[in-house]
């Protein structure tokens, strides 16, 4: 994932210009960076407060040559590098693939296949590493990136010489407690034969999700990995012997790598005809992402003293996708290999990449997998994901990270941008967009502005009510409906900032006027969610503790409270603005089970599958569509809960996705699964093909032609049907 550059990020390192951060971790920080030729690289650089340390540097030094050794078919080329440097550095290619763990993540378990490939491609890799007399001793899902053209394997930060112990203190034990040798996690000599136990885990882990040992505590990893015997559950049957040799707690009972490649290698095709269509699709789209990535700078945080860094002029998209050539696996040859030797992985996303300020037309061909191409797509951050899209007419807005955006449906063109508002100060009637704040002359008032969808412009006269406190932390704008918007608003005790009472206020939107306000007990630390049925006003939001969902109907002619329920619902932490299912008679809701509460009441109706695991609803023609967690798409009646449907298998590995709301059509049910949207034929009831995005959140267009997605990183059309 690009991370924007930081405000003391250097512009360039030697002929390197940096456009952007891979991650960031202890030991040091990984860019994406560009030669002065074009040539997109991965560029380490190491903390300074390590650069003075020379066992570091020879550790450095050491990792270098071992990148070298494994070479470019099997690990990410080296193209320069200086580890003798004031900050040691080291540039290799960029490569387009995922980390084997976002593989799994994006799509479930690989199908064998898949697995035999990969063990076999990585044994290849492992016997020109221990060729050199170096072993890996870090193996794991996440120093595995998986291209079209085969694995690489990368992290060579704890690689040695075998039989070097002069870089590893006695007794102690590097590496990852998941993946280890019993002899590593004992801290013992690892030998070739380690690392071919860890292979053997990181294949168990691509063929059903979870490690041979397990999760938990270092110590309890160590102790398993140590005494305890495998979990091979849900490895493919034909591949368990091979494993369990590979996982023998003796060394000298492994088989060679020589051995695995012969028993994994099918000796049938490219590397990339093993791989599933939506992995496949993942690769492809990071080829595109790195050429359409606009680099980007944190300004330095308020009342620093460090001056900011001025990065170069970034190449144009045009020129850059010029460079990219017409072939988007042809990039492959750009592109290169984000580290994971950085301490800690997880930090690579903690800086949110930034967002390109327009949409663009998407590519003419299918998007992967036989689903059909975008209409359009644009770069877009999100990084809250706080709202979903708002439609007004043919305008969509997008409340973003930075500003919120309004783009036309049809073309994805962007017709206005505005920075105020935050995603709580801004909402639809589905005719205009409405925005809350502060009148900027400084009174203590609650300001109420109407736009028109298309300019952005005021379209009536901006309302402003006494006494309330305006700002983003004082008023959160719930919806609007019939003439009248709903908010929560604090009361202003004379300006002084004091808040005398929180409010839940109804405004009537022609004359300006409060028609009614009420005592509200939820305070605004979670989002609202909001749905006008008929009279009511529905409301619900994640109580303060997180540990229940909270929902209540009021009248709206008055504000009376009619009911007020809280049901345990752990999962509602996912619920977005706009995620409410509802109809005439109930609201729905997923979780532990099924749930529709009636609206009358707040009284259960009914439960579907106590129990099991279910995603957010969707209700539309008296049925409630819903993932279910390790089944997929199921449908149930929405007077009475009875099954009528489920999806059925299509030899797709697929890993629905319970915290997006599935969008139903007339030929397809739209269900979101992990990397993208999977089109559910309601006909055959299975998937017929699977749309990549990195959208959670959908609208559907006035015109009930095109699907309108939301992610943290870009906003897409999609066909309906």
């Amino acid at each position: 994932m690009l991370s924007p550059l930081t405000h003391d990020d250097p512009a360039a390192v030697a002929t390197y210009r940096l456009l952007a951060r891979l991650g960031s971790g202890g030991m040091g920080t990984v860019y994406l960076a560009r030669t002065p030729g074009g040539r997109t690289v991965a560029l380490k650089t190491v903390h300074a407060r390590l650069a003075t340390d020379p066992a570091f540097r020879s550790r450095f030094r050491l990792e270098t040559d071992a990148a070298r050794i494994i070479g470019a078919r099997h690990g990410a080329a080296v193209v320069d590098a200086d580890p003798l440097a004031e900050t040691p550095w080291l540039a290799t290619e960029y490569v387009l693939g995922p980390p084997l763990d976002d593989a799994v993540a994006l799509g479930g378990p690989l199908p064998e296949p898949t697995v035999r490939a990969l063990g076999a491609a990585l044994a290849g890799a492992l016997a020109q590493l221990h060729s050199s007399d170096v072993v890996h001793r870090d193996l794991k899902p996440s120093n595995v990136l998986v291209t079209a053209y085969g694995p690489k394997v990368i992290d060579f930060g704890i690689a040695r010489a075998a039989g070097d112990d002069h870089l590893t203190r006695t007794g102690a034990a590097a590496g990852t407690p998941a993946f280890m040798s019993p002899e590593q996690a004992s801290g013992e000599e690892h030998t070739a034969a380690g690392d071919v136990f860890a292979l053997a885990g990181v294949l168990v882990f691509a063929a059903t999700g979870h490690g041979p040992f397990g999760t938990g505590s270092p110590a309890d990893l160590l102790y398993r990995v140590r005494h305890a015997e495998p979990d091979l559950t849900g490895v493919p049957e034909a591949l368990v012997p091979l494993l369990t040799a590979c996982l023998s707690k003796d060394p000298s009972s492994r088989p060679t790598t020589g051995t695995l490649t012969e028993h994994l290698h099918d000796g049938h095709g490219d590397f990339a005809d093993h791989l599933p269509p939506l992995l496949l699709a993942d690769i492809a789209r990071r080829a595109t992402d790195v050429w359409l990535h606009t680099p980007h700078r944190l300004p330095a945080p308020a009342g620093s003293a460090v001056s900011e860094t001025v990065s170069h002029t970034p190449l144009s998209r045009r020129r850059a996708l010029l460079l990219g050539g017409g072939s988007v696996l042809g990039l492959a040859g750009a592109g290169a290999g984000a580290w994971t030797w950085l301490s800690a992985r997880d930090d690579a996303g903690s800086n949110p990449p930034t967002a390109g300020p327009t949409a663009v037309p998407a590519a003419t061909a299918t998007a992967g997998d036989g689903a059909p191409a975008a209409l359009w797509r644009g770069e877009h951050l999100d990084s809250g994901e706080s709202i979903t899209p708002l439609l007004a007419g043919d305008v969509v807005g997008f409340a973003g990270t930075a500003a919120f955006r309004a783009l036309n449906t049809s073309k994805g063109t962007e017709l206005w941008a505005d920075r105020t508002p935050q995603p709580n100060q801004i909402t639809t009637d589905g005719t205009y967009f409405y925005t809350t704040g502060r009148p900027n002359d400084g009174t203590v008032a609650l300001q109420i502005r109407t736009l028109a969808p298309r300019t952005g412009k005021e379209a009536a006269r901006s309302i402003e009510l006494k006494g309330f406190e305006g700002s983003r932390f004082g008023t959160n704008v719930l919806t609007a409906s019939g003439g009248r918007l709903y908010a929560t608003s604090h009361i202003d005790d004379g300006g002084s900032g004091n808040h005398t009472g929180r409010y839940l206020i109804s405004v009537d939107l022609r004359t300006g006027k409060e028609v009614w306000r009420q005592p509200s007990t939820w305070d605004d630390s979670r989002l609202w969610l909001s749905r006008i049925v008929g009279g009511l006003l529905l409301l619900a939001k994640n109580s303060g503790d997180l540990k229940s969902f909270d929902l209540q109907v009021r009248d709206v002619r008055t504000g009376r409270r009619l009911w007020l329920r809280s049901i345990p619902l752990e999962d509602s932490l996912h619920y977005r603005p706009g995620q409410l299912a509802t109809d005439d008679r109930h609201v729905y809701l997923g979780g532990d089970r099924l749930r529709a509460l009636r609206l009358a009441d707040g009284a259960v109706a009914w439960e579907h599958g106590k129990g099991s695991s279910f995603g957010l609803p969707a209700v539309s023609g008296g049925l409630v569509h819903a993932n279910e967690a390790g089944r997929g798409l199921v449908v149930v009646s929405a007077d009475r809960g009875a099954e009528r449907w489920e999806e059925a298998p299509s030899g797709r590995s697929l890993s629905p996705e319970l915290t997006s709301v599935p969008v139903v059509g007339t030929k397809y049910v739209y269900a979101p699964v992990r990397g993208g949207l999977s089109a559910v034929d309601r006909t055959t009831r299975r998937s017929a093909w699977v749309f990549p995005t990195d959208a959670t959140r959908y609208v559907v267009d006035r015109t009930r032609a095109r699907i309108l997605g939301a992610g943290a990183l870009s906003v897409v059309a999609v066909p309906f049907a």
